[in-house]
């Protein structure tokens, strides 16, 4: 160790250290830092759930160094996806941040096939909207109040089940939105509409109670996807009668028959015995059946 106390012996270990620094590790680090690659970013301001466009997009050459190892590089895999959040221009596109469906903002409205109609309907007050407590999946009854100027509150028969797809306040966030205030606090508003999935016809019915009449909604069924449909089915099944009912009617007057101007009470009687009438669903609880099947295991058990 005698050597390193040597001054000459230090300057040229220095000098040495410093020329290795110079001409070799410098070289390399300039080397990967001018490195580039070419990314994909984003050409302007885009929000959750939109998808993607080659006008939202550029391919630019940028600086490899410190660059994420997943930053997408081709156009082809970010056009037609959607935005998985809000990326503002500038910004380079990630795997995490793009998606191939729709954010969960508003998904459900890219589920609908045409079959059926998303329709939204004012909560007219605290209570009649479940006092804010329905959720996307639940099965509703909706109650027209004075319906069709009748003096009748009622359930018209194609609103007997129907499906809550969305809830949603005044500001038009949904109920799984939560708002933070500036203080940190989070801030909770009241649902304002709700957003049913219904058919054409139901459609037009719920139009008109908006416009003219008053609602309440009444909660028939919170559970298993399952569960939900039997309602959906049997509200169906009515849906389809009516509409086959209808059909004979129309062609009962096409064809120049016509009721009477008076009809007598059992007549009235008989056409109301006719009416279409939905099918009743009850569902039975799990946890019910399981402990009513466990208690009556345990008295056989005892008898035996």
């Amino acid at each position: 160790m005698k050597f390193l106390k040597n001054r000459t012996v230090l300057g040229v270990v220095c000098i040495a250290l410093a020329l290795v620094i110079c001409f070799a590790i410098t070289p390399l680090f300039n080397a990967a830092k001018s490195h580039t690659m070419k990314i994909i970013r984003i050409k302007s301001d885009v929000k959750i759930g939109q998808q993607l466009t080659s006008k939202d997009v550029e391919s630019v050459e940028v600086g490899a160094y410190n660059m994420p190892s997943d930053v997408l590089q081709k156009t082809d895999d970010v056009v037609g996806k959607y935005a998985a959040m809000d990326m503002i221009k500038g910004e380079y596109v990630l795997p995490t941040k793009i998606s191939d469906t729709p954010a969960s903002e508003n998904a459900y409205l890219y589920n609908l096939t045409g079959e059926k109609r998303a329709i939204s309907i004012t909560i007219p007050s605290f209570a009649g909207g479940l006092s804010g407590k329905l959720i996307s999946g639940d099965i509703v009854s909706v109650i027209a109040i004075d319906y069709k100027e009748q003096g009748k509150t009622l359930v018209p028969e194609e609103l007997q089940y129907v499906e809550v797809i969305a809830v949603t306040d005044s500001k038009g966030n949904d109920d799984e939105t939560v708002t933070v205030r500036p203080d940190g606090e989070e801030e909770s508003e009241l649902p304002e509409t709700v957003t049913l999935l219904v058919t054409p016809m139901q459609a037009n019915i719920l139009a008109e109670l908006e416009a003219e009449g008053e609602i309440h909604i009444s909660l028939v069924y919170r559970g298993s996807v399952e569960n939900a449909q039997k309602f959906i089915t049997a509200q169906e099944k009515l849906l389809e009668e009516l509409i086959s009912k209808n059909e004979k009617e129309q062609e009962s007057v096409a064809g120049g028959t016509q009721e009477k101007e008076q009809q007598s009470e059992a007549a009235e009687e008989k056409h109301e015995s006719e009416k279409p009438e939905i099918e009743t669903v009850v569902i039975t609880p799990e946890e019910t059946a399981e402990t009513t099947a466990e208690t009556e295991e345990t008295e056989v058990t005892t008898n035996g």
